[in-house]
């Protein structure tokens, strides 16, 4: 794994030396864009529109847009002195329950691993997390961005999540079409519940795959090879015009349900159109009609 950061953890006066490592990684396939007459690949020039040239990196400085068309300019120097000392501390300031954080709030996840001689120290910050079931809430800077940051352990490694300040995440207020009074047909609340009850099982990320990229790494194989390729035009879905109907389906596409006693769960079989006889005629139906059923004679008194 690449190092990402290095610094230290720092909960009182308890001071834990980290090295940082991504701990996903974004598995999307990358597609340049191609110029269709020559097949070469586009590039992406830096250029001036006013001076309309291709413009260095290091003639290159950040500004912000504080009106249209108006910028203040900063020096790198200048961005950089605003970092302190913290910069390389992830400095836990509480120590809080991870059910008492949305997930809306996480962005990121880093592994951490001990550096130099903080091996000691790494094993008692995990061992008194684990034991106390507490994550640390901390504050870091990584890359000129300061972040809040959730310390956990993860089996035998304590890793962190990156998470937005609260100023950060949108109020649902802001949300349109929400409905403002719930209304919900207590019967289909009844169906929708047993639906979810069917469907609930422990979490097995394992079985969950990417079926766009699969068949996307297949596809690109294929024309690599020079194979010619037909893709299959893709179903179209049944228009389920009554929600009680898909409830219903739905959860007997996952599990057949026990029919109450009493009660039937056979569907009634459609009758065929009956043919006239002149239709019969005009198709060649030869068929024997059905044979009529005799009445039996009613029991004779006895005398």
């Amino acid at each position: 794994m690449h190092t990402v950061w290095k610094g230290a953890i720092s909960f009182g006066l308890v001071h834990v030396p980290v090295k940082m490592f991504s701990a996903t990684e974004d598995k999307d396939i990358s597609m340049r864009y191609i110029h269709k007459v020559c097949g070469s690949p586009l590039a992406y020039v830096r250029k001036c529109p006013s001076c309309d040239v291709e413009v260095q990196w290091e003639e290159i400085t950040k500004g912000y847009e504080y009106e249209k068309g108006k910028f203040v300019l900063f020096e790198k120097d200048e961005l950089e002195a605003l970092n302190d000392s913290s910069s390389k501390t992830i400095t836990i300031l509480d120590f809080v329950d991870l059910t008492e954080i949305d997930p809306i709030y996480f962005q990121k996840t880093y592994y951490l691993s001990p550096d130099q001689a903080g091996g000691n120290a790494y094993q008692l910050l995990m061992t008194a997390m684990r034991d106390t079931g507490k994550i640390g809430i901390a504050k870091i800077s990584i890359r000129s961005k300061s972040s809040l940051a959730a310390i956990r352990v993860l089996e035998d490694c304590i890793s962190m999540e990156t998470i937005f300040y609260p100023d950060e995440i949108r109020p649902v207020a802001q949300v349109p079409n929400l409905p403002e009074v719930m209304n919900v047909n207590e019967k289909e609340l009844t169906m929708a519940k047993l639906l979810i009850d069917q469907l609930s099982t422990p979490f097995e990320p394992g079985k969950y795959t990417d079926d766009y990229r699969a068949k996307l790494l297949d596809l690109i194989n294929h024309k690599v090879a020079g194979e010619e390729i037909k893709i299959a035009p893709a179903k179209p879905e049944a228009n389920v015009m009554d929600l009680m109907a898909a409830l219903q389906a739905s959860i007997e596409a996952v599990k057949p349900i026990p029919a109450d006693p009493g009660t039937t769960t056979a569907k009634p079989k459609k009758r065929a159109p009956k043919k006239t006889s002149e239709q019969a005629t005009a198709v060649g139906d030869t068929e024997a009609p059905a044979p009529v059923k005799k009445r039996r004679a009613a029991p004779k008194p006895k005398a």
